[in-house]
């Protein structure tokens, strides 16, 4: 089973994709400017991006679960780069 990191802030949330599993699905072409990654790691935005990710997985019948984290704070991953295909 996969385990999706969701993580949130006051004002968003991101779910963490690795960027290859984002390839073999198709997904980066997709993915918006409003997600971010971190090396092979992609935080995709709650909004769209996420729902991308999860479809595809669902699609390909990959079991899941989403592992929530939740800070008071600006989430780190504001400070990363936004993605770009």
């Amino acid at each position: 089973m996969l385990t999706l990191d969701y993580l949130q802030d006051p004002g968003h949330g991101w779910i963490a994709a690795d960027i290859h599993s984002l390839r073999a699905y198709g997904l980066t072409d997709k993915v918006s400017a409003y997600s971010y990654r971190d090396g092979d790691v992609v935080w995709l935005e709650e909004d769209c991006d996420a729902g991308l990710y999860i479809r595809a997985l669902q699609s390909a019948g990959v079991a899941y679960r989403i592992k929530e984290t939740h800070t008071n704070r600006d989430a780190f991953v504001r400070r990363l780069s936004r993605f770009y295909a």
